[in-house]
């Protein structure tokens, strides 16, 4: 009987040691608090940018003139002499040359960079959604991996406790205890071991790719919060309006960034298409050039020479140059239109899947609050109990704790796939806006 309560008494001591370790606060970096930082600090963004800055420059660049062209020279100089006055030919000439693209491709190549550049506002505010998603990916990946090595390291001490009450009774032979039991009690010990190992290796690997994100902590200073973050979707109301509606599913995954990028991606292509069609005008040019004349040999004034020309090509043979260039720009504007159907259907694919497996792990999740966690404990307990009372054995005390340390870690898992997944419906749902100073709104 002395060795039964030992055992009531290890399992007494682990409880309240589990309740402690619950009530310490060391919270330090929440998954909002990981989002923002990431957010803020991220260089693409700072890229963007200036890659947007880049082809407004480059817009205004195209909207302009080609520079003319200024040409001096002297004009028929007599090589017998270089005698500047001798022949009435002779003339020093300054010309100026003027080159006009060819119909409207000033205009419209200045509108494609623009439609360019205005691709980079949207592409930020994908790239801030996406960062949202990545950070809590791995924030919630680690803090996973932080509290399942927390409850196996619990039932570690306790599995230690029991294997030494059982050791105990076991010498004493005041129980039922068996060899077997004992060389069961300490392969399951081993096994959570191993189990720490892998989870301590996958959380390690968590904090190294959040650190990706969070440069500015150092590895040290990463102290994640011990509870769950209040992760719900953003909007409830237009989930609930596209989970049922493939319609407003549509409507709303239109005004995507994402969707939005490769629409301005589409409007510059069909510029594109329209400034190789220009080709098949004619690029003009003008000529003016100023002639002066010396004095003759009797000192009379000869007269000055001005003269204007316009010049043009004429693009006649157009099978080669002309037709292919508008064929091509034709084809890169229908790839781009594919991309986007691609991109739409796979957004769409990737929410429903998203959505279902949400409603899965709510079902989940409330099978565990309600029922299943607590009947593995009244089992386990039930288990323990018998085997204090000389009617049951000391494997199945074994089993019971593994199988309730098991449906404790499902349960973990399932909270956090739960908040994996609303982050994934968020960026689907509730794309992050930026205002006109750069910075992010939630």
């Amino acid at each position: 009987m002395i060795a039964r309560y030992r055992l009531m008494n290890a399992v007494f001591v682990v409880g309240l040691m589990e309740i402690s370790a619950l009530a310490v606060a060391q919270t330090q970096l929440t998954l909002q608090r990981a989002v923002s930082l990431a957010q803020t600090n991220d260089p693409w963004l700072e890229g963007s940018h200036y890659r947007e800055q880049a082809v407004v420059a480059q817009s205004v660049v195209a909207g302009t003139l080609p520079a003319p062209k200024v040409s001096l020279g002297f004009a028929n100089l007599p090589t017998d002499s270089f005698d500047f006055g001798q022949e009435p030919m002779t003339q020093f000439k300054v010309g100026v040359s003027q080159v006009f693209p060819r119909g409207e491709t000033r205009e419209l190549k200045r509108r494609q960079l623009r439609e360019k550049g205005e691709q980079q506002p949207q592409m930020r505010r994908d790239r801030l959604a996406k960062v949202a998603v990545a950070v809590s990916q791995f924030w919630l990946e680690a803090y996973r991996n932080k509290h399942a090595i927390r409850l196996i390291e619990k039932d570690r001490e306790l599995f230690e406790h029991l294997i030494d009450v059982a050791e105990s009774s076991y010498t004493s032979m005041v129980a039922k205890t068996q060899q077997q039991d004992l060389v069961g009690a300490q392969l399951e010990l081993t096994r959570l071991e191993d189990r720490l190992a892998v989870l301590q290796q996958q959380r390690e690997m968590s904090l190294a790719k959040l650190r990706e994100w969070l440069p500015a902590i150092g590895p040290e200073n990463i102290a994640l919060s011990n509870t769950l973050p209040a992760l719900a979707l953003n909007s409830s109301g237009a989930f609930a309006a596209t989970a049922d509606n493939p319609e407003r599913l549509s409507q709303a995954l239109l005004v995507h960034p994402h969707i939005k990028t490769l629409d301005q991606k589409i409007a510059a292509s069909d510029t594109g298409v329209e400034l190789a069609k220009q080709n098949y005008r004619p690029q003009w040019g003008v000529n003016a050039s100023y002639g002066y004349r010396d004095e003759d040999q009797f000192a009379n004034q000869r007269s000055n020479f001005f003269s204007l020309a316009v010049n043009f090509d004429v693009p006649l043979f157009t099978a080669n140059r002309q037709d292919r260039e508008v064929q091509a720009a034709q084809a890169t504007a229908a790839a781009i239109r594919t991309e986007r159907a691609l991109a739409l259907r796979s957004m769409r694919a990737s929410f429903e899947a998203a959505q279902s497996r949400l409603k899965r792990l709510n079902q989940r999740k409330i099978l565990y609050e309600e029922r299943l966690l607590r009947e593995i404990h009244d089992q386990a307990e039930a288990s323990l109990t018998a085997y204090n009372n000389n009617v049951g054995d000391f494997a199945e005390v074994v089993r019971a704790r593994i199988a309730e340390l098991n449906a404790n870690i499902d349960f973990l898992n399932i909270n956090i796939d739960r908040l994996l997944t609303i982050a994934e419906l968020n960026y689907f749902l509730a794309p992050v806006e930026e205002d006109s100073t750069g910075g992010q709104q939630r």
